[in-house]
């Protein structure tokens, strides 16, 4: 009896060491500040999940491909971990979330000091806002056909414009929105603040694929390992590595 259950628990050891030894291939597209391969350890969102995988016992590598070709190699099992995802009940199908590892908050942005402050959208009528060309932001604001909107090609034309004048409003990912502002905006940061009140808040997360043989097993030590990162102060450390 003794035997077996030695036996047992050898092969639950070898089982777990075989899972934790896994080497795992994460996928992103250029996402800056989350995902960019000319980054600082590929960017903020890679490098909190190759540190929470790499504590967890596994080895990685991360390849930067456009957002079509994540999705595609994901259900094909190219990849074996899309690094940052909103949830989508489309994409349970073939892969299983973790839980929500970081958060993306929309805000609205305005010259500092000047109006409009809102508490819905129809607060918003009588102002311009930038918005980028095919950004979807969410979907009570894409269809209100009710706001002045202004096309333009990306985050920092929106922002120029609005720092000038030509507009009252711009919106994007918190984020996204002071990484670009430390950078390539920094000559107009000072001028701009954001509306207290989010637009959207949605959770970011990994994707592990289900035809993986671990996947559920990844997921859990993945959550393990962020929850002891934010205790331990390893998840705030990646944070100022990366400058926000």
């Amino acid at each position: 009896m003794n035997g077996i259950r030695c036996l047992a628990l050898l092969l639950t050891a070898l089982a777990c060491g075989q899972a934790s030894g896994e080497h795992l291939r994460m996928v992103g597209d250029a996402w800056p500040p989350f995902t960019s391969q000319a980054l600082p350890n590929n960017g903020l969102a890679v490098d909190l999940v190759d540190t929470a995988l790499r504590r967890s016992g596994y080895t990685t590598e991360f390849v930067e491909v456009p957002w079509a070709r994540v999705l595609r190699g994901m259900e094909q099992g190219d990849y074996d971990v899309t690094v940052a995802a909103w949830f989508s009940e489309d994409r349970t199908r073939y892969a299983l979330f973790s839980e929500p590892y970081l958060v993306n908050r929309i805000r609205f942005m305005r010259r500092k000091g000047l109006p409009p402050i809102y508490t819905s959208l129809a607060d918003l009528r009588p102002f311009s806002i930038a918005v980028v060309r095919g950004y979807s932001y969410s979907p009570e604001f894409d269809q209100d056909t009710t706001l002045t909107k202004v096309p333009v090609l990306e985050f920092g034309m929106g922002a120029r414009m609005l720092a000038a004048g030509r507009v009252q409003l711009t919106l994007e990912d918190e984020l996204v929105a002071q990484y670009h502002l430390n950078r390539d905006l920094r000559e107009i940061r000072d001028a701009l603040e954001f509306l207290p009140l989010p637009l959207t808040e949605s959770g970011l997360h990994i994707l592990v694929r289900r035809s993986h043989p671990q996947h559920r097993q990844i997921v859990n030590d993945f959550n393990r390992a962020i929850g002891e990162m934010r205790a331990d102060g390893t998840y705030q450390q990646i944070y100022r590595r990366h400058g926000l």
